[in-house]
C-alpha cells in the first residue's frame, strides 16, 4: 500500500498565509504611528490611489475637467495604511503560489527524470538482451551445423 506524503509544504503556506493578515495589521498600525512611514510611505500611494479613483469615477459620470482635491492627511494615512496592508497579504499570496509552483516543478521534472532513467535502463536491458539472443541463436547455429557434419 503506497502512503502519500504529508503535504507540509502546503500546510507550511497555508500558515504563512493565516499568519499574513495580523501582521500586515500589525504594520497598518504601526505605519499609523510613525510619522515618517506615515508621510513618506503611506500618503503618497493613498493619494495617487484617490486621484486615480476619483478620476475614473468623474469620467464614468461624464465629467472630464473637474479638479480633484486631495484626501485630509488622516484619510489618506488610513487609505494608506489600508493599501500597504493589503499589498503585503497580496505579495505574502504571491509569494507562496510562486514557491508552490516552483515546488510542483520540481517534483515534476524529479518524476520526468526518474521515467527517463527507468525507460534508459530498460532500453539497456533490452539490447542486452536482444545481443543475448543473438549469441544464443549463434551457438545453437553452430550445435547444428557440428551435429550434420558428424553424421
Amino acid at each position: 500500500m503506497v502512503v502519500g506524503a504529508f503535504p507540509i509544504a502546503k500546510l507550511l503556506y497555508l500558515g504563512i498565509r493565516q499568519i499574513s493578515k495580523p501582521l500586515a495589521n500589525r504594520i497598518k498600525a504601526g505605519a499609523q504611528r510613525s510619522e515618517f512611514f506615515r508621510t513618506y510611505v503611506c500618503l503618497p500611494p493613498a493619494q495617487v490611489y484617490h486621484w486615480v479613483e476619483m478620476r475614473a469615477k468623474m469620467r464614468i459620470m461624464g465629467f472630464r475637467g473637474a479638479v480633484i482635491k486631495p484626501l485630509n492627511e488622516d484619510a489618506a494615512a488610513e487609505l494608506g495604511a489600508e493599501l500597504v496592508g493589503e499589498a503585503i497579504v497580496f505579495l505574502i499570496g504571491g509569494g507562496c503560489l510562486v514557491a508552490e509552483y516552483a515546488r510542483q516543478s520540481a517534483n515534476s521534472r524529479r518524476k520526468e527524470e526518474e521515467m527517463e532513467a527507468r525507460l534508459g535502463s530498460m532500453e539497456t536491458e533490452l539490447a542486452r538482451l536482444g545481443l543475448l539472443t543473438e549469441e544464443l541463436e549463434t551457438r545453437a547455429r553452430v550445435a547444428e551445423r557440428q551435429q550434420l557434419a558428424v553424421k
